[in-house]
């Protein structure tokens, strides 16, 4: 298929190479050129800005950071869009929005799909990352194939935004079990315990989670590299936080969870993994 790829970074990007690996045509656009450039060495063509990537592609894929950037995505290549074509956005952002671009692009008979994702780098990478779409049945038993490249787990929630909402409750359970994750090894560490010994242990019983098996290790050896970055899961949980309010309901997890990564993020790490929540909670932990 003939596939724009808008947005190439640090889950965008191997993503698209999947696709592109699979033997897919790819146009792929980055603000960054330089994130893009390794897909056009291995066969994508390097579109210059959004639009030209966007024109004649039967599908196209947007993966960046935030609302406004999404919009901004819609504005450019909304000119250049024709009756057929299935936008197709796999980043996080507003339900809210997403139902709006939805409605925007429906009178110009171009299909829309919010598709974000779960499973960070490492599922990308693998094509084993979780997929919450919303929209149309039709659109997403199309965008169905591709989809089966980047993830093992597609899940068909609703209408527009239904998607959105999905991650968006995602994200709530992953910034709680993470916390969770960081305590109890802290717990341990000062309880005198080798951690490796008591991931191991708890690891294998109730208290088994993606978090503490995919980040406890990372946690233990102060790899704070990122697989998702502390800035974008306080973008994430600043999305619950709007979207709470507007359902009328007040969530105390996710206010201390806010706290706590914003605190990170004030102690250095925005940039980093969200494994990095272990130094915030270390540091606040054993003040004095």
């Amino acid at each position: 298929m003939e596939i724009a790829w808008i947005g190439t970074g640090i889950m965008g990007a191997p993503m698209a190479r999947r696709l592109l690996k699979a033997g897919h045509h790819l146009r792929v656009f980055n603000r960054s050129p330089e994130k893009a450039r390794p897909l056009a060495e291995e066969g994508a063509a390097l579109a210059p800005d959004a639009a030209p990537a966007a024109a004649g592609a039967e599908i196209i894929f947007i993966m960046v950071p935030d609302t406004p950037d999404v919009e901004n995505v819609i504005a450019k290549i909304e000119p250049s869009l024709a009756r057929g074509q299935l936008v197709l956005d796999m980043s996080t952002i507003a339900p809210q929005a997403e139902r709006g671009i939805a409605e925007k692009l429906a009178p110009l008979g171009v299909d829309y799909l919010d598709a974000p994702v779960s499973g960070g780098e490492s599922g990308a990478i693998e094509g084993t990352l979780t997929i919450m779409v919303g929209g149309g049945e039709a659109p997403f038993s199309r965008a169905r194939p591709l989809l089966e490249l980047l993830g093992k787990r597609i899940t068909y929630m609703g209408t527009s935004g239904a998607g959105q909402t999905t991650k968006l409750a995602n994200q709530i359970a992953v910034a709680l079990t993470l916390e969770a994750a960081a305590e109890a090894l802290l717990f341990a560490v000062k309880g005198g315990l080798d951690p490796a010994k008591v991931l191991e242990a708890i690891g294998a019983g109730a208290a088994a989670s993606w978090q503490l098996s995919n980040l406890g290790p990372k946690i233990i050896a102060q790899d704070y590299r990122p697989g998702f970055f502390v800035k974008l899961i306080r973008k994430d949980l600043r999305l619950v936080t709007e979207a709470a309010s507007q359902n009328g309901i007040a969530l105390p997890g996710l206010k201390m969870m806010t706290s706590m990564f914003n605190a990170t993020a004030a102690l250095g790490h925005d940039l980093d993994g969200t494994q990095a929540l272990a130094d915030g909670l270390l540091r606040l932990a054993t003040q004095k």
